[in-house]
């Protein structure tokens, strides 16, 4: 997928598409360094990363406050905040990432990007209850312990946004063995076999 088709897919902004500009080249610059994806994905970077966290941001509600636990190299958390700093910029993101060198990239792609958004350099394990109206994470942990991550950092009434791979239904029924939930499986506008998770109503089992 080509910029151009990321902008018809997506409908974002042009200065939403400079910002994304920005951050490509700087994933560029340092990914040789600091390995931030996968280097056979980076020809691939606006299909597998900008539409894959783009779709997760039109899936949220409205909110305050959206915490991305297990950031990496931004995914979704930076392209949250960077298409929310036009289309809801009363929204408030948290990225947390335990890497420093990727916590140093992730502060550096918000600094050139002009955008607002708070990187935490702190394993999600040791991170006080943030009361967050939305959680999201890819590629971090199985489900059941995302659950419980969300448990602690989520609002009663919060959201939780898990895209899944093609061992979603497996993960969800591990899940149900120690927890109650409810979980919408939207379909991934990426991959054929992948869903995003939209998970409320978390208690444990």
């Amino acid at each position: 997928m080509s910029r151009s088709e990321f902008a018809e897919r997506s409908n974002v902004s042009r200065e939403t598409l400079e910002r994304l500009d920005v951050y490509a080249d700087l994933l560029a610059k340092w990914n040789p360094k600091i390995n931030l994806v996968s280097k056979g994905t980076m020809s691939e970077l606006w299909t597998r990363h900008f539409l894959d966290s783009a779709q997760v941001f039109e899936l949220a509600p409205v909110a305050d406050h959206w915490l991305d636990i297990g950031t990496g190299g931004g995914f979704p958390g930076v392209v949250v905040a960077i298409i929310g700093a036009h289309q809801r910029p009363e929204l408030k993101v948290t990225c947390v990432e335990s890497d420093q060198r990727k916590a140093t990239f992730l502060r550096t792609v918000l600094r050139e990007t002009g955008v607002l958004g708070t990187v935490l350099a702190t394993r999600v394990e040791d991170l006080a209850p943030q009361g967050a109206d939305i959680i999201s994470a890819r590629a971090l942990a199985p489900l059941s312990m995302l659950l419980g991550y969300a448990k602690r950092h989520l609002k009663p009434e919060g959201v939780a946004l898990f895209p899944k791979g093609a061992e979603h239904q497996k993960e969800i029924n591990d899940a149900l063995e120690t927890w109650s939930f409810h979980a919408d499986k939207i379909p991934s506008r990426t991959n054929p076999d992948a869903v995003v998770l939209r998970i409320g109503d978390i208690e444990r089992g």
